[in-house]
């Protein structure tokens, strides 16, 4: 059966910044697909909140409460995972994020604080778990980049390049790690989560950002977590290298911040 594929029974899943958003939904579509699952973000009852979900599927989880802009909080929450769950068989990157600034208030040390924590802790997190990863037999490692790695838009110059850094990372390290290890990535478009929330609450910019979206709406948490499971699962087994965009369609960003002309 083709469905057999997508099966993650007796798999562990390792997802960073899994406290809510992509992450939580990351989480919870490996429980669903019958992956033991370990989690970490700074906010432990969101974790908990996260956690209760996956026993409810039958699941085993691990609660890393974890500051993962910290290497070694991201490193340590990798032993952990092997060590409580047994093995690492798929790493979700999630954990990133910078807020939107002007060309001229983007510090270098702004710079390198989005380039820390979109791209360094991908690759702490991604390098501890290999040996464990090559222990399991092989497995697949999911980065989460955004839209904006590949379009333009005002106001996101270190998220942009970050993400961008993400994406071709991916490939760089695909290459390295092949053929044992399968790394991928994921470029995620205007998705519904509390990142969204001043969008969401106000009609106005939603309506226009749908409207600026070939699909005409916005994203789900839920279809980047089946996402996940894909290239996560033996249904996903031959690509390696990639960055899948979903994103609605979009060419541009359907969010303009209105930053003037200098």
């Amino acid at each position: 059966m083709i469905l057999d594929n997508f099966s993650l029974d007796g798999k562990v899943g390792v997802v960073s910044g899994a406290g809510r958003g992509i992450g939580a939904a990351a989480a919870l579509a490996l429980a669903e697909a019958g992956a033991d699952v370990a989690i970490a973000s700074r906010t432990e009852s969101q974790l908990v909140e996260v956690a209760d979900r996956i026993r409810e599927l039958g699941r085993r989880v691990v609660v890393v409460p974890a500051d993962l802009s910290d290497l070694d909080a991201v490193r340590g929450f990798c032993a952990t995972a092997a060590e409580e769950l047994g093995r690492v068989d798929i790493v979700v990157n999630n954990v990133g994020g910078t807020m939107p600034n002007t060309f001229l208030t983007t510090s270098t040390d702004f710079l390198e604080e989005a380039f820390h924590f979109n791209v360094s802790t991908a690759h702490a997190l991604t390098q501890a778990a290999v040996p464990h990863l090559l222990a399991s037999g092989g497995g697949a490692v999911i980065n989460i980049s955004s839209v904006m790695g590949r379009v333009s838009g005002r106001g996101f110059l270190a998220y942009g390049t970050a993400k961008a850094a993400l994406a071709h990372w991916t490939r760089l390290a695909a290459t390295d790690l092949s053929p044992r290890i399968r790394v991928n990535a994921i470029a995620v478009g205007s998705v519904l989560t509390s990142a969204l929330d001043i969008v969401a609450s106000n009609p106005a910019i939603k309506e226009k950002m749908e409207a600026a979206t070939p699909l005409g709406r916005l994203g789900e948490p839920w279809e980047i977590g089946a996402a996940i499971v894909y290239l996560g699962s033996r249904a996903g087994s031959y690509i390696t290298g990639k960055v899948l965009e979903i994103d609605g369609g979009i060419e541009a960003p359907n969010l303009e911040l209105g930053l003037p002309d200098l």
